[in-house]
């Protein structure tokens, strides 16, 4: 099922691989390396995917698939960050440099 809080912990499982695939370069670690990368390379294909049908079903805004799918092959942090700052919005809350 595509629901916002599904695609945000998904974001948020693909920027803990990736957090892992840096820790690996640090490390110099091969076998890390090459799993970690692999997962990041599969998790971005299955994110842009999922943004995609999220954006069509209205789920999530354009800039956070844009985020997503766009960002997310080198940095899928922001997307992660897009994620939060959409969920503050729709709390009510003011988000600080908001551009809405």
């Amino acid at each position: 099922m595509i629901t916002f809080t599904n695609l945000k912990w998904a974001s948020f499982t693909h920027s803990t691989i990736y957090a892992a695939l840096l820790a690996s370069w640090a490390a110099g670690w091969q076998p890390g390396k090459t799993i970690f990368g692999f997962a990041h390379g599969i998790g971005w294909f299955v994110m842009c995917g999922l943004a995609f049908v999220g954006l069509r079903r209205r789920v999530i805004p354009l800039y956070v698939a844009v985020c997503v799918a766009v960002v997310g092959a080198v940095g899928p942090f922001v997307g992660t960050a897009s994620f939060i700052r959409e969920e503050r919005v729709r709390k009510g809350g003011r988000v600080q440099g908001s551009w809405q």
